[in-house]
């Protein structure tokens, strides 16, 4: 005798099943419509519109006309719910001339709809975007992927309800980025990721409300980053900063400031190691920072003292013959706990007897040390952190670098160090 099997999740309300088919592929989503008559429109209603390659894969030229009618009334259907998300992905080329996508018009479409989050990956996005996108007050979310075509911000911008902006591949002109934050009067969270900017003398990001930073412009041959950066960000959390040396900074207080991740390059003078001094007195509150950039910086004499710092990670060309910029700038982390050292294995570093004062963070704090990409020339700096390390309490060195034997070798080392010491740690090799 066949087995009646009862369906439950037909049963459940309309809007828990909008919520369950929002998790599914469009494609699958529109396939739940044959399960019977009450699932036959549903997929009308879902709150996510996700659009990718996966879409395409099939389509003949004689069913396209099919889909783009698919689309209009999936986007146009009349009293729809609101929309939470609409995402465009580029793994094909929705706005060509060949196929002749209204990608514009289902991006009002969305828009008038009251969508909440619009993320877009497309080639020439600058030619595709209404204007009707930066006066949207139910937008939360933005995410534009131009592939390095122009964003062009129109002269009546209005965001409202804007908190996260991120622009990624994208090149801006004149004064652009100021008109669009300066519009956005709750944002809190803003990145910039492999842009470029023209026509600019500079970078202004005035901000009450950030609270989450990310900049990683895009300097390329024929592109120069000959402009200042402003920052007024007086909540900042998070400020993530990866490019070239600017002409200057201007950074305000920022006492809030938890973490940073600073990646700094091509110090090609004088003025340049001033700049990015300039840039790390900026962020001389934060607790956490991850530092890439070459060792001069700290042979300046402007350095800040870092009271609030706690975790410190480098990751640099390592010491080349000048050790003792270490020790000076442990000097300026009087609190520092925990201490990463990330120097790429040709960096031939060399560590020498010390007669400098030790810092009080070894005395008092220090209660972590992390070396990776380890060299046996850097047994003299285990040393020297084992001597002066009075309340350590975890060494981790990673030999994974080493051929078999020099690993060998640097372990016999190492333990006879630790033996030596008397300390009681936790040691991971």
């Amino acid at each position: 005798m066949a087995m009646c099997v009862e369906d439950r999740i037909s049963s459940f309300p309309d809007h828990i099943l909008f919520h369950i088919l929002s998790f599914l592929p469009i494609k699958d989503a529109v396939r739940t419509s044959i399960i019977s008559t009450k699932w036959r429109y549903l997929f009308a209603s879902i709150s996510t519109i996700k659009f990718d390659g996966s879409l395409m894969s099939g389509l003949t030229d004689r069913n396209v006309d099919s889909f783009k009618n698919f689309v209009d009334r999936l986007l146009k259907f009349p009293d729809q719910v609101s929309l939470d998300c609409f995402r465009l992905n580029d793994n094909v080329s929705w706005n060509d001339k060949e196929h002749d996508f209204d990608v514009s018009g289902w991006i009002c479409a969305a828009l008038c709809r009251g969508v909440k989050e619009i993320d877009l990956d497309l080639k020439n996005l600058g030619d595709t975007l209404p204007a009707l996108l930066f006066t949207c007050h139910s937008l939360v979310t933005l995410k534009l992927d131009a592939v390095d075509s122009e964003i062009k911000v129109p002269s009546d911008v209005c965001l409202g309800n804007l908190k996260t902006l991120q622009l990624r591949n994208s090149v801006l002109f004149g004064d652009s980025i100021h008109r669009l934050i300066s519009n956005c009067h709750v944002l809190e969270d803003l990145a910039f990721i492999e842009c470029g900017f023209d026509n600019i003398s500079e970078v202004n990001i005035q901000s009450p409300s950030l609270k989450r930073l990310v900049l990683e412009f895009d300097v390329t041959e024929g592109r120069y980053f000959n402009y200042v950066v402003v920052i007024n960000a007086p909540i900042l959390v998070y400020f993530q900063y990866h490019a070239a040396v600017a002409a200057s900074y201007t950074l305000s207080t920022m006492k809030s400031l938890e973490k940073a991740d600073i990646s700094i390059y091509q110090f090609d003078s004088i003025n340049s190691e001033t700049s990015a001094t300039h840039l790390i007195q900026g962020i001389c509150n934060v607790r956490s920072l991850s530092l890439t950039t070459d060792a001069a910086i700290f042979l300046t004499s402007g350095l800040p003292i870092f009271h609030n710092l706690i975790e410190f990670k480098y990751l640099g060309v390592g010491f080349n013959g000048r050790e003792t910029w270490l020790v000076e700038f442990l000097h300026c982390v009087p609190n520092l706990k925990t201490l990463t050292l990330n120097f790429p294995d040709d960096a031939g570093t060399r560590w020498k007897a010390l007669r400098m004062k030790v810092p009080s963070c070894l005395s008092f704090h220090l209660k972590e040390i992390e070396i990776s990409y380890f060299d046996p020339r850097m047994i003299e700096m285990v040393s020297y952190f084992l001597d002066n390390a009075m309340v350590l309490e975890k060494l981790k060195i990673s030999t994974a670098a080493l051929t078999w034997s020099q690993k060998w070798g640097a372990q016999i080392k190492l333990l006879q160090l630790l033996k030596r010491s008397k300390k009681s740690l936790i040691v991971i090799l």
